[in-house]
């Protein structure tokens, strides 16, 4: 799987006039069943998406359609997940 960090690097009110069209892409590919998590982080300064394990270059792809390329850098980290708990055996790679 894939974590997606965000970091704004303009002002939060730029920010916000991308959110809307931001949250339409990620709701495409949750609904593709790609996106597993994403959120805020705290304090708003970007956020975090978890993906599910696909291709770097598909990834690479989905990730240049986001709005928020405007106003937020990504560091992408790939991570083979080997030991969840309870509940959460769908971020195992294995």
């Amino acid at each position: 799987m894939y974590i997606i960090s965000l970091t704004y690097h303009r002002p939060i009110e730029e920010v916000d006039g991308y959110l809307e069209q931001h949250v339409a892409w990620l709701k495409r590919y949750f609904a593709q069943g790609i996106f597993m998590a994403s959120g805020r982080k705290n304090p708003r300064t970007g956020g975090v998406i978890l993906v599910k394990e696909i291709e770097r270059a598909q990834l690479d792809k989905i990730l240049a359609e986001d709005p928020f390329n405007a106003v937020a850098h990504y560091e992408v980290t790939h991570v083979a997940i080997t030991t969840t708990s309870a509940g959460f055996e769908a971020l195992s790679c294995l």
